[in-house]
């Protein structure tokens, strides 16, 4: 066969033109150009969630360090106030679940008063129940329409 020969020239020209086509396909097709874009999207996507994670982490961090130094003033003011009430020798401060004792050394408070002081006052068991007779005869009637 020689170099020159029209089967040669057609192969290498079917080849070339395979080549070209190929790379043409590759650069502007449209099905090409969506997956690039979304994997573009997709690598964006993952950087911001990466940095969403990290953003995170970083605020639950500060919360459970503030958490714990609430938790340290705490253990700290109730020290400070069992110290003081040692200092002025009053009982110990109970917790909320725990009964408070009252102290019974209190016997200046008087009891309450059920019934008003005087005869037939507002508060006596018979207020209302007796009928005046002087005040029926004396109180006019109201006008009916």
């Amino acid at each position: 066969m020689e170099a020159s020969s029209p089967f040669t020239f057609a192969l290498i020209g079917l080849a070339v033109g395979f080549v070209i086509g190929l790379v043409c396909y590759r650069l502007f097709s449209k099905g090409a150009r969506d997956v690039a874009s979304l994997k573009q999207t997709l690598l964006e996507r993952e950087h911001q969630i990466a940095d969403l994670k990290k953003n995170m982490s970083s605020h639950l961090t500060g919360i459970q360090q503030r958490l714990e130094n609430i938790r340290h003033e705490a253990d700290h003011l109730e020290q400070h106030i069992e110290d003081e009430a040692k200092q002025w020798k009053l009982p110990s401060v109970k917790t909320p679940s725990e009964p408070i004792a009252m102290p019974d050394s209190d016997s200046s408070v008087a009891m309450p008063r059920d019934y008003a002081a005087g005869k037939n006052g507002t508060l006596s068991e018979d207020f209302g129940l007796k009928e005046s007779k002087a005040t029926d005869v004396d109180s006019p009637q109201p006008p009916r329409y």
